[in-house]
């Protein structure tokens, strides 16, 4: 397959180049000027467009279209229709217009909206979003698009990140046009998501309920090897393993998707994907791709893949690292310094514009990251800890250190990393390392935020970046357009702003005690779990910044607010039901079962001679009786915190974290006791060990 990739890739893409076979050269001209500067579409190029794009899918074996967005839900929707309209004496032809390319009428009734609409207001309108191309999948042609309600509210995750792309640019373009750049025409973000999942046995998944119904295992003892001896992380790939990846591949780089690496991860079964950056709206749109794919291909190899970011207890979880920069439509990256002065100026605004707004918008990050999933990971030495801060390495500390302290920066040579095997080529030293611990990491030219959950759309930290990065350089762009000495004002703001926001600049370890204490010190912000962190979504502060740059309006925030919380509470009190279904159906009868053979093997032996010891069985039954009354009456506790009614969603989203989950973990822990004592056979589903070493 090596020699056909640049054939095949993005042979399923409606793109730039097959545009420019199959338009009109006036046409193409003005799609690219709707792509690149946001133009409208009148009616007569939408037609144009819409045949073109009708007749390159008919070609490739597309029979339908569908409207692709991306709703509240988190994952993605479609509604097909054929391409086909009668032509009279029972003969079809296959057509497509303008309009339907334009924009398309889903039933919006049954998809989260916070209350933004009643639900007898079931009119939604999908718009097509010309920046990201349209793809074949599954024979049919999918045209990306925003989602809105009759009122034009937002209900999806694109259509505030394309608002906040905007917000972005527009503010940094001031900043661009105050340092002398006449020539750059546009700001865009660029993102890169490295993508963690699981892939186990489909035979042994479909015997667990847990993981069918709620994506991780809510019941399941440690087996005696986990990921201890580091021996499964970048580890020769598995031949099963190795057929899906190529299959992964093929069907990502038919649809222009650029996925680059491929390894295995620390805990058993566990592996890693990784893109080459692009544009964030595209990166999104790929990543929620890739997942969809990635489910679709396991299956075909008899796999489950898992994204849920926390599936088994007591081994590294999964996440997804969003590598984020800014750069220009000149390909010039903003968070790279330069070689001349006026080159580090300008990384140094961007970078302290950065520095602030992590350190005001701490809440936001960490509620563009929250989930019920994601607060099992967090905080769990093997993900980012709950607490924001940034990590900047050792030379770019020196340099804030420097501005900060008003001293010039030395600086020093560039070292050369030497090995000490002749064999072996010496090479440039980085200028940082990598901190794996820190949530927001300085990796060279871009920022790791690492504390995305595996599952989650990359669309909402993304455009809550864009947005709070544009409101720092809105206040620097206010404040020096007004600057009666440019040099002098901009030195000094950068200055203040490192003065004024070092606190969130940590460079040690973030999984110690010790940094726990330390940033309390500092006043930074420790929200555990996401109902700890959802408040903070309606504080007056982020309102008015989300409002201000027009990327969510009050109600909308609002509306997002309320979706996410109902969201927790729904996970969770699934999860919550499932444990008792097993608990009832599956695991209680399985050991009663196995404390009946116990009984009776000791009775037998009691009857052949009374010397026989049997304590050893009787040991086991005396423990295994009194942790089935344990276990039973855990149930019954946890059914009773699922009685209690609440009108306010927060105020129930309280009572789940701090009353239901401890039950969930208290009857669990139960179970795992048993579970190690009761026979293999007895025990009623596939263990730990069976669904981590289930892929050979």
């Amino acid at each position: 397959m090596e020699n056909k990739v640049p054939e095949l890739f993005g042979s399923m893409v409606f793109h730039e180049h097959v545009m420019k076979e199959r338009l009109p050269k006036n046409t193409f001209k003005t799609m690219c000027k709707v792509m690149q500067e946001g133009l409208r579409l009148d009616k007569e190029v939408a037609d144009i467009v819409a045949n073109a794009m009708k007749d390159w899918a008919v070609e490739k074996g597309a029979t339908h279209f569908t409207h692709w967005f991306q709703p509240m839900t988190g994952i993605t929707a479609e509604k097909h229709d054929s391409f086909i309209a009668p032509a009279g004496d029972g003969q079809v032809i296959m057509e497509f217009s303008g309009k339907e390319l334009i924009q398309g009428e889903p039933d919006a009734s049954s998809f989260p909206n916070g209350g933004l609409r009643a639900t007898f207001e079931a009119r939604g309108y999908t718009a097509w979003d010309p920046t990201s191309f349209a793809f074949i999948k599954d024979d049919t042609l999918c045209i990306p698009t925003a989602f809105y309600s009759y009122g034009g509210q937002a209900l999806d995750k694109k259509t505030p990140l394309l608002r906040s792309m905007e917000a972005l640019n527009k503010q940094a373009m001031r900043i661009i046009k105050l340092l002398g750049d006449t020539e750059t025409g546009r700001v865009n973000t660029t993102v890169g998501s490295e993508q963690e999942y699981f892939l186990i046995d489909k035979a042994v998944y479909l015997q667990r309920k847990d993981l069918v119904y709620c994506g991780r295992t809510l019941y399941g003892a440690k087996p005696p090897k986990g990921q201890e001896l580091d021996d499964h992380y970048f580890g020769t790939i598995k031949p099963r393993v190795k057929a899906f990846m190529a299959d992964l591949n093929k069907e990502l780089w038919k649809l222009g998707i650029l996925a680059k690496t491929e390894h295995n991860e620390v805990a058993p079964a566990q592996h890693e994907l990784a893109p080459v950056f692009t544009t964030v709206n595209i990166a999104c749109d790929h990543n929620q791709v890739t997942m969809e794919l990635m489910k679709k291909v396991a299956d075909q190899h008899d796999l489950v893949c898992l994204l849920h970011e926390k599936p088994f207890d007591g081994v590294n979880g999964s996440g997804k690292h969003n590598n984020w920069s800014i750069s220009t439509d000149r390909g010039t990256n903003l968070l790279e310094p330069g070689d001349s002065p006026a080159e580090n100026t300008r990384f140094l605004l961007f970078l302290v514009a950065l520095i602030k707004a992590v350190d005001e918008y701490q809440d936001m990050l960490r509620i563009a990251v929250a989930s019920a999933g994601n607060d099992h990971r967090l905080g769990a030495n093997e993900a980012p800890p709950a607490i924001v801060s940034m990590f900047v390495g050792e030379d770019l500390q020196a340099v804030l250190s420097s501005i900060e302290n008003g001293v010039e920066y030395a600086g020093k040579d560039r070292e050369m990393m030497k090995v000490g095997v002749h064999v072996l080529p010496r090479f440039f030293k980085d200028t940082t390392d990598r901190n794996r611990t820190s949530p927001f990491a300085f990796t060279g030219n871009k920022f790791e935020f690492r504390m995305l959950g595996s599952a989650v759309s990359i669309a909402c930290p993304n455009f809550i970046l864009n947005t709070i990065v544009a409101e720092e350089l809105s206040q620097f762009a206010d404040q020096l357009e007004t600057a009666a000495d440019f040099t002098t004002a901009v030195n000094e703001l950068i200055r203040k702003t490192v003065i004024d926001h070092s606190r969130i600049i940590f460079n040690g370890n973030n999984y110690s005690d010790e940094w726990v204490v330390e940033a309390e010190k500092r006043g930074l912000l420790n929200l555990r779990t996401t109902i700890d962190a959802m408040p903070y979504y309606l504080k007056d502060k982020n309102v008015k910044t989300f409002t201000k740059h027009g990327v969510l309006t009050q109600e909308e925030m609002h509306s997002r607010y309320e979706i996410l919380v109902e969201n927790y509470i729904k996970v969770v009190h699934i999860e919550a039901l499932t444990m008792l279904d097993l608990g009832k159906r599956s695991i209680l009868p399985a050991v009663t079962a196995y404390v009946k053979e116990l009984a009776e093997t000791i009775t037998l032996k009691k009857q052949i001679s009374a010397a026989i010891n049997c304590k050893s069985e009787e040991n086991v039954l005396v423990f295994l009786s009194d942790a089935c009354a344990d276990f039973a009456e855990k149930m019954k506790k946890l059914e009773e915190t699922l009685a209690l009614e609440f009108e306010d969603d927060q105020a129930e989203g309280e009572h789940y974290k701090d009353a239901v989950i401890p039950a969930m973990v208290a009857l669990r822990a139960v179970a795992d006791q048993m579970e190690v004592e009761v026979g293999e056979k007895y025990w009623p589903f596939p263990t730990y060990g069976a669904l981590l070493f289930s892929v050979l």
